[in-house]
């Protein structure tokens, strides 16, 4: 048996999430009906991250396990041309027996696009256009509070209220992309709790927006730790997952 990590890029803008889902398409059960249909074998396939309904990924990782004689450049070929065009394989490489997409990650990161102007249409998927008048410089101070280790809980959503919720985020940017004409912020850090991103970003957002809020909203709220908040969250659709990092990798 044969050990395969896969790095796969997707438009989420169509699927309910990664995870299986009793009703709607997900990216796994695509990737999974595409193997079969490609290889008549079935095959259970691992992913690192469950991403949400509507995120993109341009480098979710995966791990496939088969005894299929066949290199990986020629398995990923096969496998994409069964695949719909919003899901590609970007890499195939084999892995050790060792190896689990959830084990042993040094970093995840995120990007969150959003753009301040009416975009085109085909932008449009990838990113959220906040209408409103907003300050950078606010909205900057706001993500800055919630780097370092903190309990998220308040910026937390999830059925599981014993769910440790301790995270660390090592670093959040905002960069202004010029020639995209749209800014990025990015979030960096080894793992994060679900809607966490979404929920600091709309919080972020939404002091940014409003004269009367500030950086000191956000940080009251987080100490708080009650998951019920009135700040909104981000719009799924400014979400990708671009990277994850290993240890042991050489990730330059």
């Amino acid at each position: 048996m044969t050990i395969y990590k896969i790095v796969v890029a997707y438009d989420g803008t169509d699927y309910r999430g990664w995870q299986r889902q009793k009703k709607g398409r997900t990216i796994i059960q695509v990737l999974e009906d595409s193997f079969f249909s490609a290889f008549c074998k079935k095959k259970t396939i691992v992913g690192a991250s469950r991403t949400d309904a509507g995120v993109h990924a341009f480098g979710q990782v995966a791990k496939l396990s088969t005894n299929l004689p066949i290199d990986p450049e020629t398995l990923a070929s096969v496998w994409n041309n069964a695949l719909p065009f919003d899901v590609v394989i970007r890499s195939v490489s084999g892995a050790d027996q060792f190896f689990h997409p959830q084990k042993n990650v040094k970093q995840k990161v995120y990007h969150y696009d959003f753009f301040v102007h009416r975009v085109l249409p085909f932008e449009q998927r990838y990113g959220y256009h906040c209408r409103r008048s907003l300050c950078l410089s606010k909205l900057k101070a706001g993500l800055e509070v919630f780097v370092g280790t903190h309990d998220f809980r308040s910026f937390y959503t999830g059925a599981d209220l014993g769910e440790r919720t301790i995270r660390t985020i090592d670093s959040i940017d905002l960069k202004c992309l010029e020639e995209d004409k749209k800014y990025r912020i990015v979030v960096k850090g080894k793992s994060f709790l679900r809607y966490m991103i979404r929920r600091i970003v709309g919080g972020a957002f939404e002091i940014a927006i409003r004269e009367d809020l500030d950086a000191h909203h956000l940080q009251k709220a987080l100490e708080e730790r009650n998951p019920v908040q009135n700040l909104p969250t981000a719009p799924a659709k400014g979400l990708c997952l671009y990277s994850i990092n290993y240890e042991g990798e050489n990730n330059d």
